[in-house]
């Protein structure tokens, strides 16, 4: 990101195809009520120079439908697909509950089983649309594995000591090789 305070911005949402003919674009949002989005005011972006503005905006299905402020056709709408639209942490909510975070905050954590074993780091928490999912790698091998993030996969997250458990499904327990 051009922006010198990247370390402060989390990722709310990224655009993606245009929608119609007047400009509208679709945003997958990140947030857990995704009209909150608008809320944010300026959104910064991964491109250099580019701040989006959402004028208005309704839900479908499985994205936000918007409309920005300067782009008023197709054309303008499609050349922001891939856009990913940022807010500075200190304009979101304080978080009052020791088990809440942010997904930002897993970024980095150790992963380790129950037993202490280490299993990697956490890479990223994507989800594509069934839930989220809590992808690890192995530092020492450079394997990525990806496993549900669940209460029943992921029991415990100890933000402040750099750590979470995990409890992975049998059938996905790190190191193990299936026999041929």
């Amino acid at each position: 990101m051009a922006t010198g305070d990247s370390d402060n911005l989390l990722l709310m949402g990224r655009i993606g195809a245009a929608h119609g003919i007047k400009g509208e674009v679709r945003i997958q949002s990140f947030t857990e009520d995704p009209l909150a989005l608008v809320d944010y005011g300026p959104l910064k972006t991964n491109r250099p120079g580019l701040t989006i503005r959402i004028l208005a905006a309704r839900t479908t299905t499985n994205v936000l439908v918007a409309r920005l402020e300067g782009v008023n056709d197709r054309n303008a709408a499609e050349k922001l697909n891939g856009v990913e639209l940022y807010v500075d942490r200190s304009l979101l909510p304080k978080i009052a509950e020791e088990d809440d975070f942010y997904h930002a905050d897993l970024l980095g954590l150790r992963v380790q089983l129950k037993d202490g074993t280490a299993v990697g780091i956490v890479s990223a928490v994507p989800n594509y649309g069934a839930g989220d999912i809590l992808e690890v790698r192995d530092e020492r091998s450079g394997d990525t594995f990806l496993y549900p993030f669940t209460k029943a996969v992921v029991p415990e997250i100890r933000l402040a000591e750099g750590y979470l458990v995990i409890e992975p499904p049998i059938e996905a327990e790190p190191g193990e090789e299936e026999a041929d």
